[in-house]
C-alpha cells in the first residue's frame, strides 16, 4: 500500500514515515506532498458509488483517487497494473 500512497504523492520513504508519524490532515498530507503525480488523473471509475473523474472538491478527489487505487489492490490487481507501468 505504500508503493500505491508514493506513487500518488511521489513522498519518499523517509518523507512518508516522517509526515505519518505525527496527527495529519488528508489537507495537510496532500499540501505537503511534494508533487502529486500526474498520472493520477487517468483514474477513472466509482468508489463507494461515486464517479472519481466527477468529484468537484479538489482535496476530495485525491482522497478518491487513493482510495481507487488502494481499492484495486485490496482486490487483488496487480501493482504494476494499478500504477500503470
Amino acid at each position: 500500500m505504500e508503493n500505491v500512497i508514493r506513487w500518488h504523492t511521489v513522498y519518499s520513504q523517509k518523507e512518508l514515515e516522517e509526515i505519518l508519524e505525527k496527527p495529519i490532515s488528508y489537507k495537510e498530507f496532500f499540501e505537503k506532498a511534494p508533487q502529486l503525480n500526474k498520472h493520477r488523473i487517468l483514474i477513472k471509475g466509482t468508489i463507494c458509488g461515486v464517479r472519481v473523474e466527477e468529484v468537484k472538491d479538489p482535496l476530495m478527489r485525491e482522497i478518491r483517487y487513493l482510495d481507487k487505487l488502494i481499492d484495486k489492490l485490496a482486490r487483488g490487481k496487480p501493482m504494476d497494473k494499478i500504477l500503470r507501468n
